[in-house]
């Protein structure tokens, strides 16, 4: 995410370290080089001019305080103004009304719309523990309504049937009565993907909003279309009073233009980011932790917040007391660890949350691309006998050598992968509280070759 931009500027910020005062001189190559970044991740004009300005007018002149190099100081202004320009803090959807609180969606064919609906239904029944109905008002396309009814089945939220013979108003209204006579907490509505330049397409949205009255009118929209994306929004909010922006497909984005570009040209907030195809691949929107993450510091926060919601915790409880009473770690409790590791995003997902990885060489980078190692390693363990996932010390060379056949990888890949778990054993054998510092320094020893845990 923001891969080409973060590079760019990490790359451009570090010219201006070692100053002993920021002046107009001194920092006028680097806002060159920031504003070519920007424009370079396809950044509109007007948000790039505005960004440069306020941060000229913030860092000549700045007196360097002692504790911080003049690079620091100017990172951090450059930190705030991209902030600022995402719009400071995560906006919460307004559900407080009267139940039912009727969500709708809006947003271009293609962009992802229905499964934000089934992802967005799903972040509410799970962290804010609401009820959820879901109705599809598309009845132009009947594959909408099946697509969205097996969403709902999936993740376990009420649908409301709905067929192409039906006006949109009739079916968004008749949910709406049905949710509140069942006291459902939250209606999403699922519109049709429409062009903004198509009039009756934008007519019927505008009547289908009077007719329900939601409190939030969210528009959806591909990341991946740059600030194309932010001047479809404009579009859309001329025609509907939107409340907020969902940017989808944003793990396809190196680039990060939309991203930087709709809070400025709309005034609307971006409220979630669409960051895989799973129903959990949906995240609050933080712009403090987004612009950490563009200038290479991080999102640790976000990285804490995942554990806590995804890791197993009784199964961590059954692996601590294991530990305890010193049966040790062995190849099972391993694989265990792998595959909580998957339910989090992967490695790269958990990596690219952490100060520094933008700095690790693309190489070591690549391998850990797709999951595609922690999968090879479960299939390694996969292969194994009962008796050597218990005691991996029995696992000699014929063994290795029957192993690798089994999983269809190389000696050398069960040679890492024993070597990997040995390193996590004796990690296990340390950790008496568990604790964030001794998990990452524990995947440390889980990396491929020639990759280091970052430091800050």
């Amino acid at each position: 995410m923001f891969q080409n931009l973060s590079e760019r500027l990490g790359q451009t910020l570090k010219n201006i370290s070692g100053r002993g005062r920021l002046t107009e001189d001194n920092i006028k190559e680097t806002l060159r080089e920031v504003r070519m970044a920007l424009l370079e991740a396809d950044v509109a004009l007007p948000v790039v001019r505005d960004f440069v300005a306020k941060v000229r007018e913030r860092a000549v002149g700045t007196e360097v305080s002692k504790s911080l190099t003049p690079g620091q100081a100017f990172i951090k202004i450059v930190q705030g103004e991209l902030e600022a320009a995402m719009g400071q803090s995560n906006e919460a959807l307004n559900l407080a009304s009267q139940p039912p609180a009727i969500v709708m969606m809006a947003g271009l064919q293609g962009a992802g719309k229905t499964t934000s609906v089934g992802k967005l239904a799903k972040l509410l029944k799970e962290r804010n523990k609401k009820s959820v109905l879901v109705v599809s008002a598309d009845v132009y396309r009947p594959a909408a309504i099946k697509q969205l009814e097996t969403l709902a089945g999936d993740i376990g939220v009420e649908f409301f049937p709905s067929d192409t013979s039906q006006k949109p108003v009739e079916i968004a209204t008749a949910a709406v009565d049905h949710a509140r006579k069942k006291f459902i907490d939250v209606v999403i509505v699922d519109t049709a993907g429409r062009l903004h330049v198509d009039a009756d397409m934008m007519d019927e949205i505008k009547a289908l909003h009077a007719a329900i009255n939601p409190v939030e009118t969210l528009f959806t929209v591909d990341a991946m279309t740059g600030q194309d994306a932010a001047n479809t929004a404009k579009a859309f909010n001329e025609a509907l009073p939107l409340t907020g922006v969902i940017l989808t497909k944003v793990d396809g984005d190196a680039r990060g233009g939309a991203a930087l570009s709709i809070r400025h040209i709309t005034g609307k907030p971006i409220k979630f980011l669409g960051v895989g195809e799973k129903t959990d691949a949906l995240e609050p929107f933080h712009p403090d932790r987004v612009a950490s993450r563009i200038l290479g510091m991080g999102d640790v926060l976000s990285l804490i917040e995942e554990v806590e919601r995804k890791v197993d915790k009784g199964q961590a409880e059954k692996l601590a007391k294991k530990l305890k009473k010193g049966e040790g770690f062995d190849l099972l409790d391993f694989r265990d660890q792998l595959r909580q590791m998957h339910n989090m995003g992967g490695m790269m997902g958990m990596l690219e949350k952490l100060p520094g990885v933008g700095q690790l060489p693309p190489e070591a980078l690549a391998q850990v691309q797709d999951d595609k190692m922690t999968r090879q390693m479960e299939a390694i363990i996969n292969s194994m006998t009962p008796g050597e996932r218990a005691r991996p010390d029995i696992i000699k060379g014929s063994r290795k050598r029957r192993i690798a056949a089994g999983s269809g990888t190389q000696l050398q890949d069960v040679n890492r992968l024993l070597k990997q778990f040995t390193q996590m054993q004796k990690m296990m054998k340390k950790m008496k509280g568990g604790g964030m510092k001794k998990m990452m320094r524990g995947m440390g020893g889980m990396l491929p070759p020639g990759m280091k845990m970052p430091r800050r």
